[in-house]
């Protein structure tokens, strides 16, 4: 059976939604610069040889509608390479991934573009996710519950399942890690350490060129030449992130120190079979192992990753020893906290260089944007296993385990 290797990895910097330094960049010319970048690095590979081109968006429409993984295969000039775009909100880019490897292992192909995009910059106002309207019914009490129940201020998340109601599949992210972070007793200056942490190691990997190596610069529409990553800020303290103020609940302990902004973003990478690329003469990146995705209540879908870790770890035959660094995407200080620690994970294995508190997180981009950093991870400091995880907006989670090879 043919091994899944990625064979070529970038990305874009991340700019802040509405204000930053891609704003003015559409997602699917932003996606093209990016798959045309991964491609470029690859020149023994035929364009014509490709059989599909895989985009992850967490949130299609708008400008990032209209299947716009076809429209990025057309923008590039290659009329005869199908594309398909996928959403699994958060992951989205991570399953494209995994369909890769599926469809190499039952040997419906050998080259595979996997990416993601999502720039929320420019999403279109009347977006299906963000209209109450286009709600089930079933869920339209939900936040009637929630404030009769006293959840909002309650010490502990209770499950409503336990008085015969179903969990808010609507719920705010926001209000998710709120309720995590009662369920499992992380406190707000336990979160606000792991922020500092984030933007800290995040400064030391910019300083060092640690970043600098996974990124692609992006040209704007007015020629403008983008090439780092608006989120990292220098010099971030405990002092100054305990001061901030709650931003879900009055009462609450989520605060923009604690937790990833809102972005824009694109990332690449090829994927295809090791005898493929040994065809061509590559020397691949990285083996792709193993992969789980997962289920829970989506009122605290931030523990996703500790299920979906597990899955990915016994199919791959490795125990939480044998995984040299994590990367947890850190949508809250809140949810990647209890998981690392329900895992088994020591913290100086998880998020090295930092990660979105610092970085950023575009939805459909964060699963291409984290195996970009796990890669560069690896090779940076001469690991062999790493494994990638990150909860899924709706209650989900999901994993992948990969194997440095070069």
């Amino acid at each position: 059976m043919p091994e899944a290797v990625i064979v070529s990895a970038t990305r874009s910097p991340i700019g802040r939604a509405g204000k930053g330094s891609l704003v003015d960049v559409r997602p699917d010319d932003l996606a093209a610069q990016m798959v045309r970048a991964a491609l470029d690095k690859i020149p023994q590979l035929d364009p014509t040889e490709i059989d599909d081109l895989m985009l992850g968006c967490g949130l299609p429409g708008g400008e990032q509608g209209f299947n716009m993984a076809r429209v990025v295969s057309v923008l590039l000039g290659y009329d005869q390479l199908p594309g398909t775009t996928i959403t699994r909100y958060c992951s989205s880019s991570l399953q494209t991934t995994r369909m890769a490897l599926h469809a190499i292992k039952a040997g419906e192909g050998d080259v595979f573009i996997s990416a993601g995009v999502e720039a929320v910059s420019r999403f279109a106002k009347g977006n299906s996710d963000s209209l109450d309207d286009t709600h089930n019914p079933v869920f339209a009490d939900a936040e009637a519950r929630t404030q009769a129940t006293g959840e909002q201020g309650a010490d502990e998340w209770v499950d409503p399942r336990e008085f015969g109601k179903v969990p808010d599949v609507y719920i705010p992210m926001g209000q998710t890690a709120e309720n995590l972070a009662r369920a499992k007793g992380v406190s707000r200056d336990e979160m606000d350490e792991f922020g500092v942490r984030s933007q800290n190691l995040a400064e030391k990997a910019i300083a060092d060129g640690f970043w600098a190596r996974e990124i692609t610069p992006v040209t704007t529409p007015s020629g403008t030449i983008v090439d780092a990553d608006d989120g990292p800020r220098a010099g971030v303290t405990k002092e100054a992130v305990s001061g901030l103020k709650p931003v879900f609940r009055p009462d609450g302990r989520i605060t923009a120190g604690n937790c990833c902004s809102l972005n824009d973003g694109a990332a690449a990478l090829v994927i295809m079979s090791d005898v493929k690329a040994k065809q061509l003469g590559l020397t691949p990146l990285a083996r792709v192992v193993s992969t789980g995705v997962s289920g829970l209540s989506p009122e605290i879908m931030g523990l996703g990753p500790v299920e979906a870790s597990k899955q990915a770890l016994k199919r791959a035959g490795l125990g939480v020893g044998d995984i040299d660094l994590v990367e947890i995407n850190e949508a809250f200080a809140a949810q990647v906290i209890p998981s690392y620690q329900e895992l088994g994970f020591p913290l100086e294995k998880v998020n090295v260089n930092g990660g979105a508190i610092a970085v950023g997180h575009p939805f459909g981009m964060t699963g291409a944007r984290i195996t970009n950093t796990l890669i560069n991870s690896l090779q940076w400091h001469d690991k062999q296993f790493g494994l990638e995880t990150m909860c899924v907006g709706g209650g989900q989670g999901m994993a992948m385990v990969l194997e440095r090879l070069s």
